[in-house]
C-alpha cells in the first residue's frame, strides 16, 4: 500500500486507509494499536461482511454504538460496500432511534446488546435487520478500496432533533473528502498529530475528528469519558496533540487543573458548535499558550464554513474568522443584496461541501438549499444558514445570531449572544442562555438561566444593570448548578425556552 499525498479531488471516502504509512498507528485505543495496514484490512474485511449480508448498492445502514472500533471504522466499511451510513448519536434514546431508522429505511442496525435491549415492539421497521457489532468483525474476504463515484450518497447525518424530529443531511463521498482535507489544510496537521475524540461520532465535527487525522497519516484515539478530568489524562497517557470541543466541553476543560507538562503535549485546538465567550478564550490562552486555537462556525448542512487564523484570536476573540478552504461565503441582506463591510445579513454558503439535501425531504430541502446569489463564483445550489453575521473592517465575520433566535423587544432587535456574553464576563456565571418569551407589552420579555459559580443573584443582577440597557435586562434569572445539554453536547437553548416559556 503506498502512502498518498494530499488530493484535493474528490475521492471516495474509504480511501482515507491509504493516507499513512503501512506500519503507523492509525487508531489506538483499550484492544491496542491498529496501523494503516491493518485500517484497511479490517475495513475491507467489515465491508465484505456487510455485503454478505445481501445489502445492496445504496442501502442505509445504521449504527446505534459508543465510540467502539465498529464505529470508527464504519463510515468507511459502509462506503467500500456501496452502502449509506447512518450513525445515530449514542445518547439518544428509543423512540428518536425508531424516528432515524423509519425516516432513513435503514436495512439494517448495528447495536451493542444494551441499547438493543431498551428498544420495544415497533421501534424496528420490519425491514430492518439487527445485529451486534460482533457480527461484523469478518474473518473471511476482505474487499479492495471502491471506486465508487465521489458525487454518490456516503452517508445521512441527522441533527439533534433539538427543534422538531431530526432530519437526515445527505452527504456525498465528495462533501466528506473535501471536509477532511480543508481541515488538514487549515489546522496544518501532519502525520505526527494524535487526536483525542470525545464528540460523538455521529456529529459531522465529531466524524471529522476521524476522517481529517486519517487525510493527514495520523493517529485517532477515541475516547468516551464522563468527568473533565479523565480528558486530562487521556490528553497525558495517549500524547495527545489535537484536541476538539464545544463550548460547554471547553468551559468545563478550563476549570480543571492541567499540569503544566500535560497542557504542553495540545499544539492544536478547535471549537465550533457555538462561540466561545471572550473570558472563556482569555482563559483557553492562559491555560494553552503554546496552543493554536482555532474558533470555528459551521452547520451540519455544509460541515465548516468559517475559521479565524490563530494568530488573531487574541486581537479578535469574538471574530468566527473567514471562508475554509472549499467553501464561499456571502453575507447576504433581507433584499438579497449583499451586505456591506459593518451591515448585518445571513449567512449563505457555497461550494463543493454544501449537502445534497434532506433526506426524502423537498419541502425542508426548500426551504434551507436554495440556488447561490447571483454574485457567487460557485453559483449552484447554496445553504442559507439562518443566522445572522457581520463582516468587519477587517474582513473577519462575527457571529450576531440565528434569526429565530433573535429577541424582538420593545422595538428591538436583541442578540442573546450579547445578553449571554455580559452575563459570563460578570464572573459569577461560567456558562448562559437567553431566550424571548411572549409578552403583551413588550412582544418579548427576556428570560437568562445561569450556571451560578460564585457570589450572589443580587450582585450579578446589580453587574447587568450596570452593563446592559434596560431593553436587554432579563425578566427572569433562573439559577442551575449546570446547564442542560443536548445529545451534541452543545447547551440545549430550544429545551430550556421550550421548558420555561414565561
Amino acid at each position: 500500500m503506498m502512502v498518498q499525498a494530499l488530493d484535493e479531488r474528490p475521492r471516495p471516502i474509504d480511501r482515507l486507509t491509504m493516507h499513512g504509512a503501512p506500519d503507523a498507528p492509525a487508531l489506538e485505543d483499550r484492544a491496542g494499536i491498529v496501523t494503516y495496514r491493518d485500517l484497511d484490512r479490517m475495513v475491507g474485511a467489515m465491508a465484505a461482511a456487510l455485503a454478505g449480508r445481501g445489502l445492496g448498492r445504496g442501502d442505509r445502514v445504521a449504527t446505534w454504538l459508543g465510540k467502539t472500533r465498529t464505529a470508527c471504522l464504519m463510515p468507511l466499511a459502509a462506503a467500500r460496500a456501496g452502502l449509506i451510513h447512518v450513525p445515530v448519536n449514542p445518547l439518544l434514546k428509543r423512540a428518536q432511534v425508531a424516528h432515524i431508522l423509519a425516516d432513513s429505511g435503514a436495512a439494517l442496525l448495528v447495536s451493542g446488546e444494551q441499547r438493543r435491549s431498551s428498544l420495544h415492539e415497533g421501534d424496528v421497521p420490519s425491514s430492518c435487520a439487527v445485529i451486534d457489532e460482533s457480527d461484523l468483525s469478518g474473518h473471511g474476504d476482505v474487499m479492495t478500496p471502491s471506486d465508487a463515484d465521489p458525487a454518490e450518497i456516503a452517508a445521512i447525518l441527522y441533527t439533534s432533533g433539538s427543534t422538531g424530529r431530526p432530519k437526515g443531511v445527505v452527504l456525498s463521498h465528495a462533501n466528506l473528502w473535501l471536509g477532511a482535507i480543508a481541515v488538514v489544510q487549515y489546522l496544518k496537521l501532519t502525520s505526527a498529530d494524535r487526536t483525542l475524540c470525545v464528540l460523538p461520532l455521529s456529529f459531522d465535527y465529531g466524524q471529522n475528528q476521524l476522517f481529517s487525522t486519517w487525510a493527514a497519516g495520523g493517529c485517532v484515539v477515541p475516547f468516551d469519558y464522563l468527568m473533565a478530568r479523565e480528558v486530562v489524562k487521556a490528553v497525558e497517557r495517549h500524547r495527545i496533540s489535537v484536541l476538539a470541543g464545544v463550548p460547554p466541553l471547553w468551559t468545563q476543560l478550563s476549570e480543571v487543573a492541567w499540569p503544566p507538562e500535560t497542557g504542553a503535549l495540545l499544539k492544536i485546538l478547535t471549537n465550533s458548535g457555538g462561540r466561545l465567550a471572550v473570558p472563556l478564550v482569555r482563559r483557553l490562552r492562559a491555560l494553552f499558550p503554546q496552543a493554536a486555537l482555532h474558533s470555528m462556525y459551521g452547520l451540519t448542512e455544509a460541515f465548516r464554513s468559517t475559521s479565524l487564523d490563530p494568530a488573531l484570536i487574541d486581537a479578535h476573540p469574538d471574530a468566527i474568522g473567514t471562508a475554509i478552504p472549499f467553501a464561499e461565503i456571502m453575507v447576504v441582506k433581507p433584499d438579497g443584496n449583499i451586505a456591506g463591510d459593518g451591515e448585518p445579513g445571513e449567512l449563505v454558503h457555497a461550494g463543493p461541501l454544501v449537502a445534497q439535501g434532506y433526506w426524502r425531504d423537498p419541502v425542508r430541502s426548500g426551504e434551507r438549499f436554495k440556488p447561490a446569489p447571483p454574485e457567487s463564483r460557485f453559483g449552484g445550489t447554496a445553504v442559507w444558514s439562518g443566522d445572522t453575521v457581520v463582516r468587519g473592517t477587517d474582513g473577519l465575520l462575527r457571529f450576531v445570531a440565528r434569526e429565530d433566535e433573535m429577541i424582538k423587544t420593545a422595538g428591538n432587535r436583541v442578540s442573546p449572544t450579547e445578553i449571554e456574553e455580559a452575563a459570563v464576563s460578570s464572573g459569577f456565571t461560567s456558562e448562559a442562555v437567553a431566550w424571548g418569551v411572549p409578552d403583551d407589552a413588550l412582544g418579548q420579555a427576556i428570560l437568562l438561566a445561569v450556571a451560578m459559580k460564585a457570589g450572589d443573584e443580587e450582585a450579578f443582577t446589580r453587574f447587568l444593570k450596570q452593563e446592559l440597557p434596560n431593553f436587554m435586562q432579563p425578566r427572569r434569572i433562573l439559577r442551575f448548578d449546570t446547564l442542560p445539554r443536548n445529545a451534541n453536547g452543545k447547551l440545549d437553548r430550544a429545551g430550556l425556552a421550550a421548558e420555561h416559556r414565561a
